[in-house]
C-alpha cells in the first residue's frame, strides 16, 4: 500500500495526510503494510515533502514578499536542493487580509537560491506556485545579482508595478555559480507571461489586483521583457513566451533566463523523492488532495501520481475533501474511484474543521473495499 497524497490545503499536510490515512487503514488491517510518501507539485509543502523522503530541512532569513525579514526553509540531500518559492513569496507570508499586487518582490526567493548554492547544491529544483507576487522573477533577478534601473540610473522600485519604469537591465553581475547548476523549474501550470493567459490576466485577481492593477502590470512585464532583449537578444522575447513563463507572477521567466528547465512539477518531485521504486513494492496507491476538480486534470499532484500508477498497471484511488470529477473523468484519469470526506460529513465546514477523524473514516472505507 502506496499512500502519495497531496495536502487537504487549509486543513491538514501532506504528511497529515499520509498519518491519518495510515491510521484509518489500520483500524481495519491492522498489520497491513503502508509506506507513506507525501508529494507536492511544486507549489506550497514541497520541500515538507522533500523533508518527509529524507531530505534535510535547511533554515535561512530571508526578504518577505513585503522586504521584512522571514525564516524560509529548503531542502537539501547530497548535491541536490528543493527550493520552493513560496516558503520566501508566498501568499502566507502576507498579514492576513493584505495583499500588494504592485509592489510585492520575489527577492526573498533569489536569497532561498543564493543559499542553495552555498550549501553546494548542483541541482536545484525551483517549485513555484502560491506567490504573493506578478514581478516577473525581477526581485529574485536582483537578488542574484543582476541590475535594473531606471532613467536617471537609480534601482527600480520592487515588485511588478517598478517594471513600468525600467530603462536598463544589467545582468553581467549574475552569480556565476548559476551557469554550472541544473536548475529545474517545476510548475503545475504552463502559463505564458503575458497576454491573455498570462500571470497578470489570469493569476493577478487571486493576489488582490484590481482590473486597472492587471492592465498596469501586463504593460510592466511587457516592458521587462523588451528591456531584456538589449542583454539577452531574442531570448528575452521567446523565454516570455514559453510554456511556464507566467507561474507564480512570471518567476517562471526570471528561472527561464536563468537557463531553467521547464517540467510539470509533480513529475519533477516523483523523480526526486523517488516514487518509481516505491510504487514498485506497492499493490494500491491512495492518492489526493483538498478539492479532486478540473484543476487536478491539468497538472496537479494526483493526476501525476495516477498516471505514473497507471502506466506500471497499479491500482489508484483517491482521497478528497470535495469532489467534483464525474466518475468517467476519474477513470480517464487513472483513478478508479474518489472517496471525498463529505460522503461521511456532508457539512463542508466541519469537514474542514474535523479534516484529520472524518479522514481516518474514508481510510476505513478505503480498507473495507480494497483489503478487508
Amino acid at each position: 500500500m502506496l499512500i502519495a497524497a497531496d495536502k487537504f490545503k487549509g486543513s491538514l499536510t501532506a504528511v497529515q495526510v499520509a498519518e491519518r490515512v495510515t491510521a484509518g487503514l489500520r483500524r481495519i488491517v491492522p498489520d497491513v503494510r503502508v509506506e507513506a510518501m507525501p508529494v507536492a507539485d511544486g507549489g506550497d509543502g514541497t520541500v515538507d515533502a522533500a523533508v518527509a523522503a529524507g531530505f534535510e530541512r535547511r533554515e535561512v532569513r530571508v526578504a518577505g514578499p513585503l522586504g521584512d525579514e522571514v525564516s524560509a526553509a529548503f531542502a537539501l540531500r547530497g548535491d541536490t536542493a528543493v527550493v520552493e518559492m513560496a516558503e520566501a513569496s508566498g501568499l502566507q507570508r502576507l498579514p492576513a487580509g493584505v495583499f500588494a499586487p504592485l509592489t510585492a518582490s520575489t527577492y526573498g526567493s533569489g536569497e532561498l537560491l543564493r543559499a542553495a548554492l552555498d550549501a553546494g547544491a548542483r541541482t536545484i529544483v525551483f517549485g513555484v506556485g502560491g506567490s504573493a507576487t506578478t514581478d516577473g522573477g525581477a526581485g529574485m533577478l536582483t537578488a542574484l545579482g543582476a541590475r535594473f534601473l531606471d532613467a536617471d540610473g537609480e534601482p527600480v522600485t520592487p515588485g511588478g508595478g517598478g517594471l513600468g519604469d525600467l530603462a536598463t537591465a544589467d545582468l553581467s553581475g549574475l552569480d556565476p555559480r548559476l551557469a554550472s547548476v541544473d536548475l529545474v523549474l517545476a510548475s503545475d501550470v504552463d502559463n505564458p507571461l503575458t497576454g491573455p493567459k498570462g500571470a497578470p490576466a489570469v493569476y493577478g485577481p487571486q493576489k488582490g489586483a484590481s482590473p486597472d492593477d492587471v492592465a498596469t502590470l501586463d504593460a510592466a512585464l511587457a516592458h521587462f521583457a523588451k528591456v531584456l532583449e538589449e542583454p539577452t537578444g531574442p531570448r528575452a522575447a521567446e523565454h516570455a513566451a514559453a510554456p511556464g513563463a507566467g507561474a507564480a507572477g512570471g518567476i517562471g521567466y526570471g528561472a527561464l533566463l536563468l537557463g531553467a528547465r521547464f517540467r510539470p512539477g509533480i513529475e519533477v518531485m516523483l523523480d526526486v523523492l523517488g516514487f518509481a521504486p516505491a510504487l514498485e513494492r506497492a499493490t494500491l496507491v491512495i492518492t489526493g488532495e483538498g478539492s479532486l476538480d478540473e484543476q487536478t486534470l491539468h497538472g496537479k499532484a494526483p493526476a501525476g501520481v495516477a498516471a505514473a500508477a497507471r502506466a506500471e498497471g497499479k491500482e489508484v484511488v483517491a482521497v478528497c475533501g470535495r469532489l467534483a470529477l464525474a466518475p468517467e473523468a476519474l477513470g480517464r484519469a487513472g483513478i478508479r474511484r474518489a472517496y471525498p470526506l463529505t460522503e461521511v460529513e456532508p457539512d463542508v465546514a466541519q469537514c474542514i474543521a474535523d479534516a484529520g477523524p472524518i479522514l481516518e473514516r474514508v481510510a476505513e472505507r478505503i480498507a473495507e473495499d480494497f483489503l478487508a
